[in-house]
């Protein structure tokens, strides 16, 4: 039911865009919209992970430069059955994460130094497995070519006020209309966009849970990344806000509007999902990632979790 769903809304969403293209240009502006859609998605499937790694500034990362990081993302990736995909490092203070890449063979996994300096090894890895989720769930994809088809909804409906809807007859939208497309058109967007981010979360957390071995450490990870995006700004996601809803945390600051326009499920409702699953796997005899003599109990980076150390990664 949840990949039926995605489906209607990412065709809903599709409708939309074609709608706005017919109250700016008729029947010929809808089928304009129709092949821009698809030469956008066509460019986002080979481009995607390219585009918004490039966006926020990610650099590659490997066994030489950030060993514990990449072997933590190699055993979490053979766990989940995946092939190993490409590391990277956000240079941002906020804690977060995003998976980007058309398919598993082509995906990359990117962290910020925020989420690398202040979680535990544990929450480290409840959130890569998390992000692994999306990419073994095909997510990765998808969630880029809504954030283009919202993106372009909204350029679309900023063209049509400048125009004025079609001039070939006199259906035309008018200013009046003008000023309601381009205002509800990239609403209605944001919502079939939020939509599908708010299923896919859900069961990308309960696979990344099961893929980890422990609800709980991505429950803390959940709690202590919300709290730090709503004091510390993600500059680049505030430029680009259609990327959003990419991130396992909205890292967006403006949280003052109403949970139906949120771009993620409540981190209280999730942390309460991974509680149930907690107590359905009997989480405390889990396998736990690392234990094994190659990972002793201990930080992300050498460090014991209880002692707080500010130490970062790279020594």
């Amino acid at each position: 039911m949840n990949y039926l769903r995605t489906a209607m809304l990412l065709a809903g969403l599709t409708a939309l865009f074609m709608g706005v293209g017919y109250l700016i240009g008729g029947a010929s502006g809808a089928m304009i919209a129709l092949v821009i859609a698809a030469a956008t998605n066509l460019f986002t499937y080979w481009n995607s992970d390219r585009m918004v790694l490039s966006m926020y500034g990610a650099h590659e990362v490997d066994r030489s430069t950030a060993p514990e990081l990449v072997g933590l993302v190699a055993e979490l990736a053979g766990r989940a059955g995946l092939p190993m995909p490409r590391v990277f490092v956000m240079d941002e203070v906020q804690p977060n994460a995003f998976a980007t890449g058309r398919n598993p063979e082509n995906a990359a996994v990117a962290v910020t130094t925020g989420l690398i300096n202040q979680l535990s090894r544990e929450e480290l890895a409840g959130v890569i497995a998390h992000e692994l989720a999306h990419i073994k769930h095909h997510d990765t994809l998808l969630m880029t070519i809504t954030a283009t088809i919202a993106g372009a909804i909204s350029m679309l409906a900023q063209f049509g006020m400048f125009f004025g809807g079609h001039r070939d007859n006199n259906n035309g939208p008018g200013i009046i209309g003008s000023i309601l497309l381009m205002i509800l058109a990239p609403l209605g967007a944001m919502l079939v966009q939020m939509a599908i981010s708010r299923t896919r979360e859900y069961a990308a957390d309960n696979l990344g849970a099961r893929i980890v071995g422990q609800p709980m450490w991505l429950a803390s990870a959940l709690v202590k990344i919300e709290g730090a995006a709503h004091q510390v700004p993600n500059v680049e996601a505030e430029r680009n806000p259609a990327t959003a809803h990419m991130f396992i945390i909205n890292p967006l600051s403006g949280h003052g509007v109403d949970n139906l326009f949120a771009t993620h499920p409540s981190t209280q409702n999730r942390v309460a999902a991974l509680q149930q699953l907690a107590a359905e796997l009997g989480a405390r005899a889990a396998p736990s990632v690392g234990a094994n003599e190659n990972y002793p109990p201990r930080g992300p980076w050498g460090r014991s979790s209880s002692r707080g150390s500010s130490r970062g990664p790279w020594g």
